[in-house]
């Protein structure tokens, strides 16, 4: 039908610059430029204007954006390119940053939950699970509970729900853990150095948030300054171990029990550029920007077998092809979420991702460039690629547009017309930071 209407190479040009995205906003409006005289204020000709009902889908196509994976393979994969870049802009330079930043002291630490009850693991020293078995790589009962009747679900949802809180307490303690180390106090250790850290969480096979992170000792105004001559890996080393063992967030009291959150035991914390890192691989700039941004496209339904988007009843599980753990996890978090004292906590609302409601990759201020800035440069250079008209000397552009969302997704000659097209027929040869 597309063919015989003349419409398919239109709109298969439509389509490619979507880049793959398989999820599209759809959107009714228009938006025109018009050419604005500087001295009276006069609105002269039209520059260029854009009807969507003169698109070939018949409305403008932007992309979803999404970050994970399961819902847009093509804006997920964007999203991992650049938290790449950002990551490596931190420990390299560029994009802004200064490229002394690959002399300062910097870390990669890994924080992890406390347990709430035993699961199923691989030993490393090659013994059996507890449970008597050998568990292979890929077997699902890995990370759930020996004993799911006696697991504590409640605290499981509640460290979900506070992990954020007990990050930000943590870097405020490791400013006073290195001021310490460096004999100074927190006033005046921001007259010679700022720490920076980019970080990004993911979920262990048993539904509990863990953060990756990158931290690094500048000097007092940043990556563009030296760090002084105290501020070694050692130092950073020793203030993280410090504060993450002091940081606690003081959560909840659930029918007389009171609960309070810290990290787990197993605080790694390497330096880069050494040799412990995977098995002996070296742990370079490259292999750590890597490895956090693998996680920003994961979410606990990539590691836990859960939802991948909100729930709006809980009846709704009765057909979700989901674990049984993901399960009592979800029903837990739904359960503690009509608790009038947890709603500052929103559990329902996030109760697909197991409670935990944070941003899944953060950064401070000035540890590199911004996922937005990145985003910017892209749409900057997209739109180098049309030489649309432009304003004469003595005028001005105004612009008026107005959008009302129509809808998401493709039709179903749509898709499969996206389907015909390469991946990245709409990013060739567009800039290697997305």
């Amino acid at each position: 039908m597309l063919a015989s209407l003349g419409t398919m190479p239109e709109l298969a040009r439509q389509l490619s610059g979507l880049g793959g995205c398989t999820h599209p906003v759809r959107l009714d409006g228009h938006r025109t430029e018009y050419a604005v005289d500087t001295a009276t204020g006069e609105i002269g000709r039209v520059l260029h204007h854009l009807d969507s009902g003169a698109l070939p889908a018949g409305q403008l196509l932007v992309r979803c954006n999404n970050r994970r994976a399961t819902r847009c393979a093509a804006c997920a994969e964007t999203y991992r390119r650049d938290t790449f870049h950002l990551i490596t802009a931190g420990l390299r330079g560029g994009k802004g940053t200064s490229e002394q930043v690959s002399t300062h002291p910097r870390v990669f630490a890994t924080f992890t939950a406390p347990g709430f009850g035993p699961v199923h693991n691989r030993r490393t020293d090659g013994r059996p699970c507890r449970c008597g078995t050998h568990h292979d790589q890929e077997d699902a009962v890995l990370g759930t509970p020996r004993d799911p009747d006696t697991y504590d679900y409640e605290a499981a949802v509640l460290w979900n729900a506070h992990a954020g809180a007990l990050w930000r307490r943590f870097s405020i303690y490791l400013r006073r853990e290195v001021a310490k180390c460096a004999g100074l106090t927190q006033r005046t250790l921001r007259h010679h150095a700022r720490i920076s850290f980019a970080k990004v969480a993911e979920y262990q096979k048993r539904g509990a948030v863990h953060f990756h992170a990158v931290i690094r000792l500048d000097g007092p105004e940043g990556g563009d300054t030296q760090p002084p001559a105290w501020a070694t890996v050692e130092l950073l080393t020793d203030a993280i171990h410090a504060a993450a063992t002091a940081a606690f967030i003081d959560g909840p009291e659930i029918d007389g029990r009171a609960h309070r959150f810290t990290f787990g035991r197993q605080l790694d914390v390497r330096p880069i550029r050494s040799a412990d890192f995977d098995g002996g691989q070296e742990l370079t700039e490259r292999a750590v920007a890597a490895y956090i941004a693998k996680y920003a496209t994961k979410g606990a339904e990539a590691a836990t077998g859960t939802l991948d988007r909100p729930i709006r009843f809980l009846a709704e599980l009765a057909q979700a092809q989901i674990t049984d753990h993901a399960r009592r996890l979800i029903r837990m978090a739904w359960a503690l979420g009509a608790r009038p004292e947890l709603a500052d906590l929103r559990l329902r609302a996030w109760a697909h991702m197991l409670g935990f409601r944070g941003h899944f990759s953060t950064k401070s201020r000035r540890y590199s460039t911004t996922l937005g800035a990145l985003r910017t440069a892209r749409a900057d250079w997209r739109r180098a690629q049309v030489v649309p008209p432009v304003p004469q000397d003595g005028e001005t552009t105004l612009v008026l547009a107005h959008w009302m969302f129509a809808g998401t997704g493709l039709s179903t000659a749509e898709t499969w017309l996206a389907a015909s097209l390469e991946p990245a027929a709409g990013t060739e040869g567009e800039p290697t930071h997305g």
